[in-house]
């Protein structure tokens, strides 16, 4: 076990590392020297919220999501592929050891939450429900919000959380990655009472997330020879056959290529070598030809911002103020494209924000298809781009 994510060691006095926590709280808030410094992932974590303006005492109550939105992310978020594994591992272990055990997505918001009914109750209290974004912005230090920010396991006890009225918590934290491409999916977190907390919840969580993302692997392979099995038939002359996600599992006259961008019904998808092609389903994904229609043209919009889409029809896509502005600097990048780590740094000044930036870049190559390559990221080729000023 890595003692840089364990908040204790095997045979650690629970309550009297409750105590020495809770002065060194007070002393770095108070801006004392503290008796002995918290660890170096807290100490950077209270720094990042204190900068936020998190306030230690009275912290913004989570504003919850509505059910709709929450059943939304639920269906989008791949993890509700692989939660009865987790259910599994988990549930019945949180249950009986009065523990939580939640899941949230790639943006901290919580989707599921089981376990024991008391615990449950608790963290009502605190506003820890189905729907709340649990970010360290919005909540300050925690397992979840920090596992986020770090990019890493993490967990926390007691006093290292930022917010007082938490230090009754230990909380695990693990974050889901999709195995194929590395992205963030979200967390699978089990919280419960400050004296419940054991060095063994971290490879107890570890292992079960490290299942559920082979089960994804798996599950993923198994799709796209499914695919492959009835490719034959379909592939006569150039074209592809790709899974939803847009991953290839079969293809003629094209070369070098492992992912497009995820198919939608009726939008042209931009492959390399090709050009646009049309997507035609097919049982368990999508068949991809060459496309006969006009060329296409992106125009970006600020005022409101928005994308549309121009060949032989017209889409018009709404976007968020920090998607326009990563269309705005990719589309300035020219051909040669930028990478998460410079966009990271032209948006926030740093590099420290690659999950960040990867999760809406993710949810802007849903919305706008093929236009939008990655790898680095860039416009694809034979696309018309107009940028409108702000």
């Amino acid at each position: 076990m890595d003692e840089g994510v364990c908040a204790v060691r095997p045979g650690t006095d629970v309550a009297g590392h409750a105590r020495l926590l809770a002065g060194i709280h007070d002393a770095v808030l108070a801006g004392r020297s503290p008796r002995s410094a918290p660890r170096r992932l807290v100490e950077r974590s209270w720094r990042r919220v204190a900068a936020q303006g998190v306030d230690p005492d009275r912290p913004p109550a989570p504003d919850p999501l509505d059910t709709a939105e929450v059943e939304r992310r639920r269906t989008t978020c791949r993890i509700h592929e692989v939660l009865p594994e987790l259910r599994g591992a988990l549930t019945s272990v949180a249950e009986d050891t009065s523990h939580l055990m939640v899941v949230t997505d790639a943006d901290g918001v919580v989707l599921w939450r089981e376990g024991a009914r008391g615990v449950r109750h608790r963290a009502d209290s605190l506003g820890f429900t189905e729907g709340a974004t649990w970010s360290e912005p919005a909540i300050g230090t925690n397992a979840i919000g920090t596992a986020l920010a770090e990019a890493a396991p993490v967990q926390m006890f007691a006093a290292e959380h930022f917010v007082r009225s938490h230090h009754a918590w230990a909380c695990t934290a693990y974050p889901v990655h999709d195995p194929r491409t590395g992205e963030l999916l979200g967390i699978v977190d089990v919280s419960g009472p400050a004296e419940t907390v054991h060095p063994m919840t971290v490879a107890l969580v570890g292992t079960s997330v490290r299942l559920a993302e082979a089960v994804l692997r798996q599950r993923h392979e198994a799709r796209l020879e499914a695919l492959r099995q009835l490719s034959g038939p379909l592939l006569r002359g150039p074209g592809l056959v790709v899974d939803d996600h847009g991953w290839v599992a079969a293809l003629s006259g094209v070369a070098g290529i492992d992912r497009v961008a995820a198919p939608r019904p009726g939008v042209p998808v931009a492959v390399r070598g090709v050009g646009a092609c049309e997507p035609e389903p097919v049982p368990g994904g999508w068949l991809l030809r060459p496309s006969r229609r006009e060329a296409l043209k992106l125009t970006l919009e600020f005022d409101p911002p928005r994308a549309i889409v121009e060949g032989s029809a017209r889409w018009t896509h709404p976007l968020g103020n920090r998607q326009a502005d990563l269309l705005r600097l990719i589309a300035t990048a020219g051909p040669a494209g930028v990478s998460a780590a410079q966009l990271s740094e032209a948006l926030y000044c740093d590099r420290t924000h690659l999950v960040t930036v990867r999760a809406e870049l993710s949810r802007l190559r849903k919305l706008v298809g093929g236009l939008l390559l990655a790898r680095p990221y860039r416009i694809a080729p034979d696309v018309d781009v107009v940028l409108m000023q702000p």
